[in-house]
């Protein structure tokens, strides 16, 4: 179900931004779950729960990127780099702390790659979207095309990729569990979620 909702909330993203979809797909039939709207705090709760873990990853990167090696850092996108759930548009903004440690972390030498469950389809528009509102891209891992293995598998799959490419990947931030599960990261971050309100 997550992987078909992905699927067609990236359609519909392609039709808000002229890429061709075909206008059935253009706009949804149903409203959202109410309880989407009803669970999630206010902006600025969200923002205060974001820094303390940003903080914690921020004094992590410290200690661990002085030295040599390819070191990286992956990140998801939707409510954990952007602000999707509280201030979706073209482009969606940056959610402050988080790229405020991206930042720091590349200063200090990590390359910053991002692995998300969006639609391959999605891949231009979202690294322009994360290069616009500050962002370094080092890479971007999507959702590939045919592929309907569960989020945690592809997520993983990803990691273990850019592993092959000769990196270390110092630390994995995302929202959600399955951001974070099937291992390949020295040491993971959840940012809330609050329950799934900020899928």
């Amino acid at each position: 179900m997550r992987v078909l909702r992905s699927a067609l909330v990236g359609m519909i993203t392609v039709a808000a931004l002229g890429l061709g979809a075909p206008a059935a797909l253009a706009a949804p039939t149903a409203p959202a779950p109410a309880r989407l709207a009803a669970d999630k705090p206010p902006y600025e709760t969200w923002i205060r729960d974001v820094t303390a873990v940003t903080t914690q990853l921020s004094s992590y990167l410290d200690s661990r990127l002085p030295g040599g090696g390819k070191k990286a850092v992956v990140f998801d996108i939707d409510n954990t780099t952007l602000e999707t759930a509280y201030n979706f548009g073209i482009p969606t903004p940056a959610i402050p702390p988080v790229l405020a440690a991206a930042k720091r972390a590349k200063q200090q030498g990590a390359s910053i790659f991002f692995v998300t469950n969006r639609p391959y389809l999605l891949g231009l528009p979202t690294e322009d979207n994360l290069k616009r509102v500050g962002y370094a891209v080092d890479g971007l891992h999507l959702r590939p095309w045919f592929n309907f293995d569960p989020t945690e598998k592809v997520k993983t799959d990803a990691r273990i990729a850019i592993e092959k490419q000769g990196y270390t990947i110092v630390a994995n931030v995302g929202n959600n569990t399955w951001d974070l599960a099937g291992g390949h990261a020295e040491r993971t971050f959840k940012l809330p979620d609050y329950d799934g309100a900020l899928d």
